[in-house]
């Protein structure tokens, strides 16, 4: 006697229910895709007792007839999918006609639809995937699907569900990535009689991003155009990493207006924003990637949440690009707005984007050579305040002075940048521009320039160094000896100069001349360490040396508590105008915030 059977119609149901049906909310996301598919502008849904007493979607789609109807709650039956080969380019959000059959056989279904060019409308009642009820129903153009007692056939499925605020949740991120891929349709959730949200038709994007996130900051435009017909497009609009809001507030990958999870392109985004991210910081927005349909295969698993590319690594790049290159636009427009200077301007360092190039080792404060800042030539001046007792110079590792011209203390008619109130704090740098208070971190400025001459300076193989009057001797273990002695190269190429005394003794004869503050033997164990454990390839910085250049920066740059005098100010404030990126240090902690003159109104209740 034969062991193998066939399963039942309705057990096979039951069992496909399982991988599509996880949750209320994948019920939602199963009816809204079919209604957008079918050419809805607007969809409403209505939710009761957290999804599992009523879920209802109305659309004003094409709707059904009643042949469509009947057929839609058979298994494996679409519209979407009419030959094989289009497996292969699919463009709709469903195709594999399951989950109309597989929602009913754990709910009672109801399904109301009526195409434009009918008088009447179909009605079909399913109740627990058995057939019901059918007749003509005076329904409205459209389709209307309820979905009442999901999972009552199916208590343990139904025990396992979270709370009624997590489900709710789940439903709410379903609708709130299908408006995001679908700004001109219009969205309405009730919840238990109640609106939650109702987001109109006919916005742009960005409009819709705002209505989602409830986000009224800047928003950082992506855009990659694609360079054949092949080939992948991106747009969409990332968050300010400081000024996320706590809440919803995460990135949003669409892939041909699918909603979807890829970890590729989520670390490519994360890529592209390098020094941008504070740790444990996570990028937001929306990014929607247009790909040739035959480029990419949805049909990976059941819930259509998973992809995979044909070619990842060209689309990793792609993002990457896109990402850098919005950050690079906004570097640019906050440049403008600071400096005076208009955006993609000339005059500058590094104003093809990046970190600026190399440049001679600057001159320490305090020195017989240094010369002030001219206020006038860069666009900066100093608020005069009286006559003051200059403090004692201090060395700010780095902190670069121009050459003589207008004094501190006077504004010239071409100065069109910050005006310099002063140090607070001995920390932040208070600047006026417009009708803006600008508060600058100098340690977090300073530690940006200097990562960025480090950065630029290992991937043209080009770091300056700072020659030691005498040399330093270090003692390096087997380990370390042997990265030295297998990437001399690279050593050197980090600003690095050391050469073998005898037995376990190296001298250190020059080290970077950005950090020439820290001890030279500290610089090469922590150099050594970063190379040891570096990958990487030509034209990219290895994540073990970025970091390594990212903290020595920081404990090189300026200090919090170190009090600046008016020229080592401008010094600074000139270095962050020539610096190809200056916002953020390299650890994301932003370096500027500007606060107009309402805002400051409002903190003393003037109007």
């Amino acid at each position: 006697m034969s062991h193998i059977r066939i399963l039942s119609e309705h057990l096979a149901n039951r069992i496909a229910a399982g991988e599509v049906v996880e949750r209320p909310a994948s019920v939602v996301k199963e009816l809204v895709e079919n209604s957008l598919d079918a050419g809805a502008t607007r969809i409403t849904v209505q939710v009761e007792g957290a999804g599992t007493r009523l879920i209802r979607v109305l659309d004003n789609g094409e709707g059904m007839d009643g042949d469509d109807v009947l057929l839609c709650i058979e298994r494996h039956a679409t519209s979407k999918l009419s030959e094989e080969s289009r497996l292969d380019a699919i463009t709709t959000l469903g195709f594999r006609g399951e989950a109309i059959p597989s929602i009913g056989s754990v709910s009672r279904m109801t399904i109301r639809s009526r195409p434009a060019e009918a008088v009447m409308g179909t009605r079909v009642e399913l109740r627990y995937g058995s057939l019901h009820q059918v007749h003509e129903d005076g329904c409205a153009r459209g389709t209307v699907i309820e979905v009442r007692h999901l999972f009552g056939n199916m208590p343990a499925r139904k025990k396992f569900l979270k709370s009624a605020r997590t489900e709710l949740y789940h439903i709410e991120e379903v609708l709130r990535n299908q408006a995001l891929a679908h700004p001109g349709t219009a969205f309405h959730l009730q919840v238990e009689g109640r609106t939650v949200f109702d987001w109109p038709a006919g916005g742009d994007l960005e409009h819709r991003v705002r209505e989602v996130f409830r986000y009224r900051d800047t928003l950082l435009p992506l855009a990659g155009v694609r360079q054949d017909d092949s080939g992948p497009e991106v747009d969409g609009f990332l968050l300010l990493p400081e000024a996320v809001p706590a809440s919803g507030a995460r990135l949003r990958t669409l892939v041909n207006a699918r909603p979807v999870q890829d970890r590729m392109i989520r670390h490519a985004v994360v890529d592209g924003m390098q020094g941008f991210l504070m740790k444990g910081h996570q990028p937001a927005g929306v990014l929607r990637l247009t790909i040739a349909p035959e480029e990419v295969d949805v049909n990976v698993h059941p819930a259509k949440r998973e992809i995979r590319f044909r070619r990842p690594g060209e689309v990793h790049a792609f993002v990457r690009a896109a990402v850098a290159g919005a950050i690079a636009a906004h570097q640019e427009a906050l440049r403008s707005r600071l400096f005076g200077v208009p955006a993609g301007g000339e005059g500058r360092e590094g104003a093809t984007g990046g970190d600026p190039p190399v440049t001679d080792a600057p001159t320490p404060s305090g020195a017989t050579s240094q010369q002030p800042l001219s206020a006038g030539r860069q666009g900066f001046a100093v608020a005069s305040s009286g006559d003051e007792t200059p403090t004692p110079a201090m060395d700010p590792s780095g902190l670069q002075v121009a050459e003589p011209g207008v004094p501190p203390g006077r504004e010239t008619d071409d100065s069109r940048g910050l005006v310099l109130i002063g140090q607070l704090f001995q920390l932040y740098l208070l600047c006026e521009k417009d009708d803006h208070l600008v508060v600058i971190d100098q340690h977090a400025a300073h530690e940006r320039i200097l990562y960025g001459r480090l950065r630029q300076g290992y991937l043209e193989r080009a770091v300056p160094r700072q020659g030691l009057l005498f040399p330093v001797s270090v003692e390096l273990g087997p380990e370390h000896a042997r990265i030295l002695e297998e990437r001399m190269e690279e050593v050197v190429a980090l600003g690095v100069q050391a050469e073998h005394f005898g037995d376990t003794t190296w001298l250190v004869k020059a080290v970077p001349a950005p950090l020439r503050s820290l001890r030279p033997d500290e610089i090469l164990l922590e150099v050594l360490d970063a190379l040891g454990s570096a990958g990487g390839r030509d034209g990219v910085v290895p994540p073990a040396v970025d970091s390594m250049m990212a903290s020595m920066a920081c404990k090189a740059a300026v200090k919090g508590g170190n009090r600046l005098q008016p020229e080592e100010m401008l010094g600074l404030l000139q270095q962050m105008e020539a610096s190809g990126v200056f916002s953020h240090c390299p650890h994301g902690r932003p370096v500027v915030r500007r606060f107009g003159r309402r805002e400051i109104e409002k903190w003393f209740h003037r109007t």
